[in-house]
Order: C-alpha cells, then structure tokens, then sequence
C-alpha cells in the first residue's frame, strides 16, 4: 500500500487491533459514530448451509459476505470497512456543513473548509497539472555536487532515504529522543525486490512500466532507462534493509548512540549541516536499522549523483501523484490500486478529500465529531469493561502454572500500571500554527501541512513525554496497545456495532469489544509488549526460565499459522503475525473469563437463555467472529501477506478458536469435527 508522504510518519513498536503499515503509524483516516440501536447478533449474517463445526468463519459470516460483494473500488470490504464507510459520510456532512459557509479567516473552519474545497477542485489541479512539482524538481536537478546532500536531504520531506521522527527513549520511556527508521524504496516491503516468485516478478515489472510512462509525463528523457536506475537504487536500499519480522524485534531495532558516533557510523554526511537544516540539535538519536543506513551512507558516496537525483525525482512525483491532476492520480493508482491491491476503480473524490482533512486537521475534526456523536455513556459501560477485563487477566496470569511467583508479580504490577484511554483526549491539539491558503495549491497546502507535522513532532524533542498524546484520532475505528507508556487506547470511532451496542447483551459486547480489550491489554504481554516493564522501559522483567517457557509456547502459535495457507502455494507468515495472533488469542481468553465471571452472578435461567436459537456462550464467538466478516480480493491477499502484521480476517477466526477450549463445547466441536485441534496442539500462554 502506498504511504502518505505528507503526513511525517513516526515510527513505534505500537500494536493496533486493525490494520498498520509494518511498523510505521499515522493518525490519520476514516471515520465517525453510527447512533445506537439494538442489534446484537443478526441471524442474516450467517450461513447455515455450512455447519461452524466444518468452517466456523463461513457459518458465522457467510450471509454478510454474500451481502456485501465487493464493489470496484475496494480491495478489501469487511465489518471494519462498513463501520469506517458509515462515519466517513457523517463526517462528510459536518465538513460539507463547513466548506459551503465563509468562514473566519485563520479559524478552524476556514482550515477544514479551505482544505476540503481544495482537494475537491479537480478541474484546477487539472489546469494545473505538474506546475506544482517544478520547484522542488529545479531544485533537485540543480544539485551540483555531493557536498550538498547534507542540507538537501535534512531540508527535504519529500524525498530521503531514511525516517526521522521523535518518539520515547526505548530504555527512558519518559524522555523523547531523535529516532532513525529505513525507508526510501516505494514498494514498501523488501521482498517486492528480492522475491522471484511469478507474481512478484509480475510487480516489478508493472512497477518499471509505471516510473516510465510517469518519468514521460513529467518531461524527462530517457524514461526507460531513469525507472531501471530508481529500481536499481530502491534495491540496493531494500535488500539492507531488515525484513518485516526482523523490524518486530524491539532490541535489534534501538541502537542509541551520540551524533558523533552517528558521524563515524555514517561518515558520508555532515551530519550537523543536516541537522541544522532540519532546525534541531540533538545530542543522541536511536539508528533503527544500522545496516541499512550505512548503505544508505556508501551509496550518496559511490552511486553517480545523476542517478541518485533521478531516484529523488522520482519520490517526489511517486509521493505527489494523488495530490496533482486526474491523469496523474489514474497512473499511481493503476500500479499501487490496480496491481497492488486488485481494485478496480479509485475511491469516489469525497472520500479522499474527507480522509486528506482527517489526515491533516485530524484533533479537529474529532473535536466535531464527539460532540455530535459519542454519548458520554458509552465511555462509562467501556471502562467498566475494561476493570472486569482487567481482572480477567489477572486471575489468569495468577493461575498459570508456566510461570514462577516471582516472574507473575512483575506482570501483575504491569497490569496494573495500564494508562486507559477512552474517546477522546482530555487535551485537544492546537492547530492555530497552520496556515491553509486557497489562493495556493492544493499539493503546496499539503506540504505546509507536511512541515507542520514534521516541526510538531520535532518540538518534543529531548523534552519529557506528554502522557496526554493521543496517536489515533478520536474518529477512527481501531485501538491500540502502546509499550512505552504502557497504555491502552480506545477511540470513539470504534465504540459502536459491531464492536459496541448499549442495547445489546453482555455475550454480544464481551464477544465483540471485550475481544478488542482483551487484545490490546494482551499486547503488553506478547513476544515484543513483554520486552516493556510497567514504566515503558525496555528491561527484562523475567526469570530466565519462565521467558524461556514462555518462547516455546508462543513457538506453537508461530508454528500454527506458518501451516497456514492464504493462497495457492503462500502460506502465511507465522513469526510476522505472531504478536497480533498472541493478542487475539489472549483476548478471546481473557474476554471469556470475565463474560463467564459476569455470568455466573445471574439466576441459572438467565445464563442459559437463548436469544435467535443461540446461548450466550454462542453469541459470545458469533459477535467474535462477525467483526471479522469480509471480502477480499486475491492481490490483495497476496499484498497483506507480506505487509501487515496481522492475519486475515478468516483466520482471525478459523485460525484463533481452535486454541480456545470454549469454543467446542459452546459448539460441540468433536475430534470428527474439521476444525477439531488436539489439545496437546493447542496454544496455551495467558
């Protein structure tokens, strides 16, 4: 998937109950509240042609897919894309409500008005056409010698060859230092360079064709042999790279060091006139990938300096392309939306002009957003939710017979030191520093916007960590587990079906939410959270034999899904998932412990009662499993494989309850039974 290059993307070791590109996060997209209304588990989203003790997914959301095809414009159509598709035209009528009235200038208004009236006006960015780059590529075409790449490349944000961004000292969570991650190869994922796999081999190609016919829309010569040269650099810079499941491994990726360490590691560049440039002066910085920028490094010195200006030309059109004019915008997404992804037709102009403001404006706009359409008792039932769930896990870390008394007291006092976040931020950002201007472009709007989010992250620098920061916006549909303040965040966007109903019972809640609950505070015991004391620091709180045992059985999870196969011939990858796959599972454990607890208050009548032919134990895997209910096309399959962390949404499902020793008896699953798993088989960890 291609990333926004106008949004100044930082990187975290921060698990997300969604979807995340690798490692990198913005706060960013989609979203905003449905008003409540009783639904609970809706029998037409079954199949019951298909018994769930054959294929559980297929019974359980069977009828949702066949209601919900897949239109041209998506790759992928699921219960979170219907919830996001539902807010993003709600939040499309508050910004309409604002673009259509004069608003004050430098107001919040104007900034959302302008923006959106902006990103719709495609007839102007069509008479613009690629007016808008020619500065930048001047500029870029008029580097003389390499002595200057030290202040062109800390300067630039539209090309680059690393990340930059400030983020919590990994061994100091309470102070912000400057942090190095890999970048500068479009593709994203190293094996779109390396792999010599049909397909693979099938997007290099496409990908070759694409840099040439854009290298001929821009007016340069030899566009050929100029697309041969940035995928000859992109792979030299992919194959340093680490791998996405080298990229989980929180030690590998934190190597602190002064700036004059960082000198002598990368001697290539002044690394002071690139600092400067930039507008900081740090003392340290964390290098994420050391291999892959010290070729990085020898590269600016022995590649000729056209051919890295031709691979910093082309970042600055690949990045630009969706922001200039329409047959600019069709060229990108034919590679990154056709070939990439499977979809057939690029989202309606609302929808990218709604998620451009979202993107930029995102506090604001969540401002709006909650007082419209999050009811303050919804944020009251999720924290006591959250407190059963909270006592959940800990009964279970108390009772697991793996782990020594010394090793559960650590993660007991971790659980105990979870920050909730529910809804929305107490403090709201402060956006009166933006200057959004109708008279200028729309792509030169959005690299203001770019250079305020990169000097907004850049004003933490060595400072103390706000603990108030959000890093997704109160309208998005996910929640996340950050380790380095040990926090669990849940946004208002996801707090609704079918995650969240008020009106429905506790077995379609606990199955639904309480999963996502449970998920997030399990990530602060998976095989990276776990790396994290209860302050945030990464320091190992664990005997040497418990993490030990704790290794094999995560091993089992690792080993489950690499047996796994997506698509003809592809399996998925069991050690890239694994953290998300030991949050699932960790969820459905824990959330069902403190439905159970829940239950066994109530009068035997109430806690077999059926509701649509189910019991609540049913229900509680049905709502489960109907969060995951989707369509996906076979590119895309292929796409997610090797770029997100998380499994498919079927096997979040058929892949998950086997391990879970409730789901056979709520559906007496058998040892005949298809999706039977032995027990000795099974996963067993929190």
């Amino acid at each position: 998937m291609k990333k926004n290059p106008f949004l100044f993307f930082k990187r975290r070791i921060l698990s997300t109950f969604n979807f995340q590109l690798s490692l990198f996060i913005m706060a960013t997209v989609l979203t905003a509240c449905s008003s409540q209304r009783s639904v609970g588990i809706k029998s037409e989203n079954l199949d019951r042609s298909v018994a769930p003790q054959q294929d559980f997914y297929q019974y359980a959301c069977g009828g949702w897919m066949a209601q919900n095809p897949l239109t041209p414009e998506y790759s992928r159509f699921g219960s979170f894309d219907q919830l996001a598709l539902n807010n993003l035209k709600q939040v499309n009528g508050l910004i309409q409500g604002i673009a259509s009235k004069p608003q004050t200038a430098g107001s919040i208004g104007q900034k959302i008005g302008d923006l959106y009236n902006l990103a719709m006006d495609t007839a102007r960015r069509n008479r613009e056409a690629d007016m808008p780059l020619r500065r930048s590529l001047v500029e870029i075409a008029n580097i003389s010698s390499r002595d200057e790449l030290s202040m062109r490349l800390g300067k630039a944000m539209e090309y680059g060859l690393w990340a930059m961004y400030v983020d919590a000292d990994a061994m100091n969570s309470s102070l912000n230092i400057l942090n190095e991650a890999q970048a500068g190869f479009a593709l994203g994922e190293k094996e779109y360079y390396l792999d010599q796999d049909e397909h693979t081999q099938m997007v290099r190609r496409e990908y070759l064709k694409y840099m040439e016919k854009m290298f001929e829309m821009f007016g340069f010569t030899e566009a050929s042999a100029r697309a041969q040269t940035v995928l000859r650099l992109e792979t030299r810079l992919a194959t340093a790279a680490l791998n996405n499941v080298e990229l989980r491994d929180p030690q590998t990726n934190y190597n602190k060091m002064s700036i004059d360490s960082l000198q002598q590691l990368v001697p290539q560049l002044d690394w002071k006139t690139y600092f400067g440039a930039m507008g900081i002066q740090p003392t340290c910085i964390s290098v994420g990938q050391v291999r892959h920028m010290q070729e990085a490094g020898r590269m600016l010195a022995d590649e000729p300096l056209e051919d890295l200006k031709t691979l910093f030309a082309w970042q600055v059109m690949d990045g630009a392309a969706a922001y200039l004019s329409d047959d600019i915008y069709m060229l990108s997404f034919n590679f990154y939306g056709k070939i990439l992804s499977g979809k057939e037709e690029p989202s309606p102009l609302w929808k990218r002009a709604v998620n451009i403001v979202n993107g930029t404006l995102g506090e604001a706009v969540g401002q709006m957003y909650v007082k419209e359409y999050f009811p303050e008792e919804n944020k009251e039932r999720m924290l006591a939710l959250v407190r059963n769930l909270q006592k959940s896990l800990g009964e279970r870390i108390s009772n697991v017979a793996w782990m020594s008394d010394e090793t559960k007291q650590k993660a007991l006092e971790k659980l105990s030191a979870f920050t909730v976040k529910i809804g929305y931020p107490d403090k709201w950002r402060d956006y009166s520093g933006l200057r959004i201007d109708p008279q200028d472009t729309y792509y030169d709007n959005l690299m203001r916007a770019a250079k305020f989010e990169q000097d907004y992250s850049l004003s933490f620098l060595e400072k103390p960590v706000d603990k108030q920061k959000w890093y997704m916006t109160p309208q998005t549909v996910n929640a996340y587990y950050n380790p380095s303040s040990n926090e669990i965040c849940f946004p208002a966007g996801i707090l609704q079906y079918p995650f969240f109903d008020m009106s429905a019972d506790d077995a379609f809640n606990y199955g639904a939410i309480g999963v996502v609950i449970g998920h997030e505070m399990t990530h602060g015991f998976d095989d990276q959270g776990c790396q994290f004391d209860k302050d945030g620091n990464m320091r190992n709180w664990w005997t040497e034999e418990d993490k030990k045992r704790f290794d094999e059985r995560t091993k089992v999870m690792q080993d489950f899904f690499d047996g796994i196969e997506v698509a003809p011939g592809v399996h998925a990858n069991g050690a890239f998932t694994l953290g998300e796959n030991i949050a699932d599972h960790g969820g459905l454990q824990i959330s069902y412990q403190a439905f159970s607890n829940n239950e066994a208050a109530k009068p035997k009548n109430q806690r077999l009662k059926k509701k649509g032919g189910f019991t609540p134990a049913q229900r509680f895997f049905l709502a489960y499993a109907n969060v995951w209910a989707g369509n996906i096309r076979p590119e895309e399959i292929l796409q997610r494989t090797k770029s997100d962390p998380h499994s498919l949404g079927r096997w979040r499902v058929n892949g998950a309850l086997p391990h879970i020793g409730a789901w056979y008896e709520a559906f007496d699953i058998t040892p005949v039974s298809p999706m039977y798993l032995a027990p000795e088989k099974r996963v067993s960890i929190w």
